[in-house]
């Protein structure tokens, strides 16, 4: 079992960057696969950034490859997501989520099992 708490939200101007953090219980957080989403208000949960147990393989969707930036610190049980040029469509909550499954890392959320209760991000034009 892995429970996973985000922080770092907040408002930001447009070009702005903010550091999302997401730390996990559970001695067996190096094993697991981190992904980043985020849901804006009346769309679907989106896939954001992925990163494979070492932090050796990253995945990132097209909108925001460039910009955003996926890491992990395994030593303390965390997951980074850096977010720079930020825009207004960037505007979502968004969600850290954990999974078991070996291999690299994922992108769809039925492949994550624990999910965080998200960080609001809010970019202002």
């Amino acid at each position: 079992q892995v429970h996973v708490i985000e922080s770092g939200g907040g408002l930001v101007q447009a070009g702005g960057s903010l550091r999302l953090s997401c730390a996990a219980s559970g001695r067996t957080f190096a094993t697991y696969a981190m992904g980043w989403f985020r849901q804006a208000p009346g769309k679907e949960r989106e896939f954001v950034a992925a990163v494979d147990w070492s932090g050796g393989s990253t995945y990132y969707a097209d909108s925001v490859k460039g910009r955003f930036t996926i890491s992990r610190d395994n030593a303390k049980n965390t997951v980074y997501l850096q977010l720079n040029s930020l825009k207004p469509e960037d505007t979502a909550v968004y969600y850290c989520a954990a999974t078991g499954r070996g291999g690299g890392y994922y992108y769809t959320r039925d492949e994550y099992d624990y999910w965080g209760q998200g960080t609001q991000v809010t970019v202002s034009s």
